[in-house]
Parts: C-alpha cells; structure tokens; sequence
C-alpha cells in the first residue's frame, strides 16, 4: 500500500491526473460515474487521448443509468435521481473519445463496492460506504508488489465487471 486517504476529497485531483499520465500500457476507470475527474480536470480526454496515441491502452466503464444498481444507491445516499444524472453526464463527458483508436468505453449495471483507477502497476481505489457519496469514502493508493495480492484483486475484478459490460454506442 502506498497511501490511504480517510476520503476521496482529501486527494487534490493531481493525484489522479498523475497517475493517468505516467501510464504507458494500462489504463482501467470502473465507476458509477466519476465527473469530478472532468469538472476538476477539463484537459482529462486529452490525457486520455494522449495515452492511446502512445500506445496506452485505456478501458473505460461508467454504470448504466438506467440500471437497478444506480437506482439502488441513488436511494442508499439519499440522493435520489442525482446518481443517475451523473452517470449520464460521464457518458457525455467521454462520448468524444469513442471513436478514438486504444480506447474502449462500456457501460455495466453491477454493483460496485469500489470505483478504480488503475495506471499500469498503480491503483487508486475509492472505497464505496452505504448511504456515504463517494467524495466522503475512503481512497486506498496500491502498487503491485511481486506476488499480486491486493492489487490484483482489484484488477480481476475490473476485468471481470469489464467482461459484463456493454460497448457504448457511437
């Protein structure tokens, strides 16, 4: 473990901005929606864009808004039909990139018990806590070590929602 934060709002945006950018090969992003990366960092799809060019490959899956899952949690944080406006707002924020070659965006209606940000052997993984938005959770900094362990639970799993996933429509 490299670092944990009591919560996601602890974390000044650079962190995730410089972990994206060191990436060479892998790129993963699960979560509900994620739009403060866009709101707190507009240049996040030339990032993105940028990392592809280079041969990074970067995976993208945001929760379908019409999912039960999106539903469910609107409910738990008491935030009704906001959780489901974010989602749909993420797919607008990222819709530019569908047609840009190294990336692929899905959308999934799992339940997610984490939101990743994988950057090569990095991984931020913010925590999701009932009836808690995900700015108020806690946010764990992993680095792969020689055997795996945590960090590649976390990775499987990525893989595994990825699989359950749907391509976004252009």
């Amino acid at each position: 473990m490299v670092a944990l934060y009591d919560k996601r709002a602890d974390l000044p945006v650079s962190v995730f901005v410089d972990l994206l950018a060191a990436a060479r090969e892998h790129i993963d992003i699960l979560v509900y929606a994620a739009v403060f990366l866009h709101e707190a960092y507009p240049r996040l799809n030339d990032l993105l864009r940028e990392r592809a060019a280079e041969g990074c490959n970067v995976r993208i899956a945001v929760e379908d808004a019409d999912s039960a899952n999106v539903q469910q949690r609107g409910k738990e944080e008491e935030f009704g039909h906001g959780i489901e406006s974010r989602c749909r707002l993420a797919l607008m924020h990222y819709r530019p990139l569908l047609t840009v070659p190294g990336i692929e965006m899905r959308t999934h209606g799992t339940t997610l018990y984490n939101s990743l940000y994988r950057a090569d052997d990095q991984l931020l993984v913010n925590a999701h806590v009932w009836g808690v938005n995900a700015y108020g959770a806690p946010v764990r900094h992993l680095r792969r070590n020689n055997d795996g362990g945590m960090f590649n639970t976390y990775a499987d799993s990525f893989n595994a929602v990825w699989e359950t996933a749907r391509p976004v429509a252009g």
